[in-house]
């Protein structure tokens, strides 16, 4: 018996009660909230060998939030995850209570600053008192905005569960996908992409499957925490449109593509031959000859994914694929290492959690200091930018997460926050501290007064050259070399007009003009098939648009027209 959305909406509003209350009190003094779990943190891991090394027990006897506060942060240097691989290589090893108590869950593998993965250790106590708890809090927040949400199908895009083993037998993979997999039953029979369709390891294949089978639905609710791959769906629909129809009326699953004989049998029984909805989106094709969300899911009702950031530039496209009727959500500040909050709204701030995490900050104009002032959550200021470290019960300790962010609003009277960009989204040749989000911004203006529209652009430092190469995927693939030049003649003076080092260092010739370059059409689906062939995970693939980086400057210059 299929159970009515209104029914799931209570259940799940009963499930959010207690993390909900929890939330409340935590948010109505941050101060105490951030001590009273700090302690819960170090109390639980002081004996580990991370523990005893960094005197934890020393620091659970002070006196006050103050004292604590400062024991910690004498005691334990802020790094990132080279400090913390050696611990996470003995636990890989079998060794117990190195960083925790006991051994990982599980690990969760995503690019490092070296060419060696980070293994980010995900605990017992942390995916079942925190990732749970949240998970709650977030899906009453999707009956609350839309209370249709459950009314349809459910399409959650995530990465594999199991893509390996450590030496141990300990599982390494996605944590999206085991959160996906501990929802509530009643809402997980609402899936309509089983989990066996993420083990498709073809590009193409999986996508078409992914739609194969969302298609053939009327689906209310999307999750995919990066809009590039809400694109490639939309790019795959396109393109496949017609064979989706056949697949649908003939309850098939196109031999075309590459997909083992394993997943095909295990996918079968959520494929049946359905007239009524093939017939459906022929009309929709005749109405609309290149359809979009809109117009084959036109009751869609929620759709949560990354706007922030970097991420903005697909997610404007996104939203133009949208019906009215849907709620365009914020997915917030979430990264393997952890869950740091939710959005609860419909605006772009993550409300963070102090009762399950302790966060600290460097403000921005003190980001180059060797030795910065670290500011505690209670301490932040409106409209602040700073780097974020996070200490978990997970393992992670004063970690450095190389993301800047900004202070907007507040929860109670907990600050809210918004990713801004990557620290490494800072570029500097000669001095000059170049913004990824000054590059971003300066080519939309020059957009705005030439009317050259430019579906896709990325910007790279060349140090030995002294300037910066910037690429372009023009809307009009007849754009030539001259008007490209002209077009980051402009995009270089607006430059100077947001940064004055970066005017300074050009005026001097220190910094030499950047050049232009003409990028072939879909430029962007090309270089992300080149990343994911090269290791990078599709859910976590993000693009900073503004890098210092050889690599992937060779596979962007691959795709010029050079």
């Amino acid at each position: 018996m299929t159970i009515p959305y209104q029914i799931i909406n209570l259940g799940l509003k009963a499930l959010a009660l207690g993390p909900k209350l929890s939330l409340s009190l935590a948010s109505a003094n941050p101060k105490r909230a951030s001590a009273r779990t700090l302690r819960r943190i170090l109390r639980r891991a002081r004996n580990t060998v991370y523990g005893r090394e960094h005197h934890f027990s020393a620091i659970l006897k002070a006196r006050n939030p103050e004292q604590l506060f400062r024991l910690y942060e004498k005691s334990v240097e802020a790094s990132g995850f080279e400090a913390f691989r050696p611990y996470v290589e003995r636990h890989k090893k079998g060794e117990s209570n190195v960083l925790i108590p006991g051994k990982p869950l599980m690990y969760a593998t995503t690019s490092g600053t070296t060419s060696q993965p980070k293994w980010i250790p995900i605990s017992d106590v942390y995916m079942k008192g925190v990732y749970k708890n949240m998970t709650r809090v977030w899906m009453d927040n999707f009956s609350r905005l839309r209370p249709k949400w459950l009314s349809g199908g459910l399409v959650i895009s995530v990465a594999k569960v199991v893509e390996g083993y450590a030496e141990d037998g300990t599982i390494f993979g996605s944590v999206s996908g085991v959160t996906a997999r501990e929802v509530p039953g009643f809402v997980r029979d609402k899936f309509v992409t089983p989990s066996e369709v993420y083990d498709i390891s073809d590009y193409t294949a999986r996508y078409y499957t992914m739609m194969r089978l969302a298609i053939a639905r009327s689906v209310t609710f999307l999750v995919a925490p990066n809009p590039s791959t809400i694109l490639e769906l939309i790019h795959n629909a396109d393109e496949f449109y017609d064979d989706y129809v056949t697949d649908i009326e003939n309850g098939t699953l196109s031999e075309k593509f590459e997909i083992s004989e394993e997943i095909r049998a295990a996918l079968s029984k959520y494929i049946r031959p359905d007239h009524e909805r093939a017939e459906f989106l022929r009309k929709v094709k005749a109405e609309h000859p290149h359809p979009t969300i809109k117009d084959w899911w036109p009751e869609f009702q929620f759709l949560s994914s990354w706007k922030c950031g970097n991420t903005a530039i697909a997610a404007a496209k996104v939203q133009e694929a949208l019906p009215e009727c849907c709620c365009y959500q914020e997915l917030g500040f979430f990264a393997s290492e952890c869950r740091f909050g939710l959005v609860l709204d419909q605006g772009l701030d993550t409300t963070l959690f102090p009762q399950y995490h302790y966060y600290e900050f460097v403000e921005e104009c003190d980001l180059e200091n060797p030795n910065p002032r670290f500011w505690r959550l209670h301490e932040l200021k409106q409209g602040k930018r700073y780097r974020i470290y996070v200490t978990t019960l997970s393992g992670l300790y004063r970690y450095n997460m190389n993301d800047l962010v900004e202070v907007n609003g507040y929860h109670g009277k907990t600050p809210k926050i918004h990713m801004v960009q990557k620290v490494d989204g800072i570029v500097s040749i000669t001095g000059e501290k170049l913004y990824e989000k000054q590059f971003i911004d300066a080519v939309r203006q020059t957009e705005k007064e030439t009317g050259i529209k430019v579906n896709f652009f990325i910007g790279f430092a060349v140090p030995e050259e002294s300037h910066y190469d910037f690429y372009y995927e023009f809307e009009d693939l007849k754009v030539r070399r001259s008007k490209a030049a002209m077009f980051t003649q402009i995009v270089d003076s607006h430059l100077k007009e947001m940064n004055i080092e970066y005017k300074s260092k050009r005026e001097s010739n220190r910094l030499k003009e950047p050049q232009a370059h003409i990028l072939r059409k879909n430029a962007y689906d090309l270089f992300k098939k080149i990343s994911l062939k090269e290791g990078a995970r599709d859910g976590q693939f993000k693009l900073v648009m503004l890098l210092q980086d050889k690599r992937r400057q060779r596979w962007m210059k691959s795709l010029s027209e050079d």
